[in-house]
């Protein structure tokens, strides 16, 4: 939590430092496995689940823009697509346009769900 307060600053410091790279910070998380009465707890936190964790990931990677919408695209062949939508007005501010595939590659990277990053209409 007192991370998302500067976060958006420490990345554009952190930018200007590593020559213009995009940097994203990612907080650590755990995943629970289904069955923890077995594990000798008597339930498993929401924060702990595998959709929550994938939804903060999310959170975290597209970190100084906000999400206003998802869609999830299934086509044909059964493989899932997820629509992202950012804010239109975070747009202008620190060449977001250009981090978009970056956004999409480091999300598959850490979930292994394809994932397609745009800006909603204003």
């Amino acid at each position: 939590k007192p991370v998302k307060k500067i976060q958006g600053r420490l990345i554009r410091e952190l930018e200007k430092k590593f020559n213009k790279k995009h940097v994203i910070l990612v907080a650590k998380r755990t995943m629970m496995d289904k069955n923890t009465v077995k594990n000798g707890l008597k339930f498993r936190p929401r924060n702990r689940t595998l959709t929550s964790v994938h939804e903060s990931i999310l959170e975290d990677v597209v970190a100084p823009a906000t999400i206003v919408g998802k869609r999830t695209r299934i086509s044909v062949d059964g493989s899932k697509l997820l629509k992202v939508f950012l804010d239109p007005k975070d747009k202008d501010k620190e060449n977001m346009e250009s981090k978009l595939a970056t956004f999409s590659a480091v999300y598959k990277k850490l979930t292994t769900k394809d994932a397609h990053f745009t800006f909603g209409e204003a």
